[in-house]
């Protein structure tokens, strides 16, 4: 039986992030398994960009994401690779909408309490003031918004395959279309079973995302994990110099949805999405058709708010989040069977993909972590009250 040091099984985001980590600090003797061929569009981790910020509304993030952008700082510094692209960020309110909604700290004082907290410097803008700056928006009174120059881009694709060539760098070994078919505690150590092989190793990264039940079944622990599958879509807008990350910033728009949108990036073509809202679904049955409904919507919102964001679509194309009830992040060993490690991103953790791979090395190699995790423990009430409610529509 083949014998490592620590196991990595899965590498999207999450996961190759923790491989180059192991590594980096293991050397070899560090394996990746991923079932599916590298880069592939299956789960959370696809695509060309993910909204990277300090704009947090809950503290156990806000701690985190200057840590996120050092960790970020570090891969390039290393590889020489650009995966952060500074745009500046705007985040905004349509208070007219969503008033007598219970938006909890999802406001624009829910971010400014947590930008005065951590001494991160902002504006707060009026409807007016935002369109004297950004003319590409069309909004009225009722909107609020707060800008941060240092929200941009992480190049999704281009940081994973980024962090797979350091960990192979550092002597790790990486093996795509292979399922992993078992995890079990074995001694002090994990037993992980292929379709071609049986594997021991000291300790074992789970970063399975919509899979994570299913690798977990033989350690006895299943996750209250919901899979939603979620949407974005590309236009060809004819005004490219309007929309280059030089003059637009990325957004987040809080109103009877949740959207977000990117400059002209990856492709030439504008980008938008919803946070959350997506049907349910599982890993093995979702459907990879874009849903025409969210089409209509993202193109009305834009028509009323960002007119010249539109054009023809280029595409509109699936993904995956796998959240928890109370969509927080899982990072946390077993507590019976401390050498497996359990990652999971509720969805929203790329911009943090870089300082979470290294957490999960320090939480796999017996260290406490170098930043606060408390909130993400698996003996929350949210993973082990089968009452706790849960909602994905916010």
């Amino acid at each position: 039986m083949d014998t490592y040091r620590a196991i990595v099984v899965g590498c999207g985001g999450l996961g190759s992030a923790a491989l180059y980590r192991l590594a980096a600090e293991l050397g070899p003797g560090v394996l990746g398994l991923e079932q599916f061929e590298l880069g592939h569009s299956r789960g959370a981790s696809q695509d060309h960009s993910r909204i990277i910020r300090l704009a947090q509304h809950q503290p156990q993030y806000a701690a985190l994401a200057s840590a996120a952008y050092k960790a970020w700082d570090e891969v390039e510094g290393e590889s020489l690779q650009q995966i952060v692209t500074r745009t500046g960020g705007l985040v905004m309110e349509d208070r007219a909408a969503r008033r007598g909604a219970a938006t909890g700290s999802r406001n624009i004082e829910g971010y400014t309490a947590m930008f005065d907290r951590f001494g991160y410097a902002y504006e707060v803008l009026d409807a007016d003031e935002l369109v004297a700056r950004w003319p590409q928006f069309s909004v009225s009174g009722d909107v609020q918004a707060l800008y941060q120059p240092e929200s941009g881009i992480v190049d999704a694709a281009r940081a994973n395959a980024t962090h797979l060539a350091l960990a192979r760098a550092h002597g790790a070994e990486v093996r795509s279309h292979t399922p992993v078919r078992s995890i079990r505690p074995d001694g002090d150590g994990v037993v992980v079973v292929t379709d071609t092989d049986t594997i021991r190793a000291d300790r074992v990264v789970v970063a399975a995302d919509a899979w994570t039940n299913q690798v977990l079944a033989d350690t006895g622990l299943q996750l209250p994990l919901t899979v939603l599958r979620e949407q974005v879509t590309y236009y060809s807008t004819p005004h490219l110099a309007e929309f280059a990350p030089s003059r637009f910033p990325v957004f987040m728009w809080h109103g009877a949805h949740n959207f977000y949108g990117f400059p002209v990036y990856g492709e030439v073509a504008t980008k938008l999405g919803q946070h959350m809202g997506g049907e349910e679904t599982t890993a093995d049955s979702r459907s990879f058709v874009p849903d025409d409904v969210r089409r209509e919507r993202y193109a009305a919102f834009l028509d009323a708010h960002v007119p010249r964001f539109l054009g023809p679509e280029l595409y509109s194309k699936t993904c995956l989040y796998t959240v928890p009830p109370d969509q927080n992040f899982i990072l946390d060993r077993l507590p019976e069977h401390p050498q497996i490690v359990v990652a999971n991103g509720a969805g929203h953790a790329y911009k943090f993909a870089a300082l979470i791979g290294s957490l999960l090395a320090d939480l796999a190699l017996d260290r406490a972590p170098a930043h606060p995790v408390d909130a993400f423990t698996l003996d929350r009430p949210a993973l082990t009250d089968p009452t706790f409610p849960r909602s994905f529509h916010v």
